[in-house]
């Protein structure tokens, strides 16, 4: 399992993340605290703190493609 720290600010990122991440066939979870939701669904993105960093969980260590394509959501 790998553990990335993200962040997505605006309306627009999420839906690019959402879409970027539902591309691959890993099963990958946003935790925010103890809050944790599905990476692949937007509404549940949506009901996370989004103004604070969370962190995407990929439940795969041989992720590199989609640890390099999400590139842009990480801190």
């Amino acid at each position: 399992m790998k553990s990335i720290p993200i962040r997505l600010n605006y309306a627009e990122e999420v839906k690019a993340f959402v879409n970027t991440v539902n591309r691959y066939p890993y099963e990958v979870d946003l935790r925010a605290g103890r809050h944790v939701v599905d990476a692949k669904s937007i509404l549940g993105i949506f009901s996370l703190d989004l103004s604070k960093p969370i962190t995407l969980d990929v439940y795969d260590d041989n992720c590199d493609d989609l640890v390099a394509d999400i590139q842009q959501f990480t801190i």
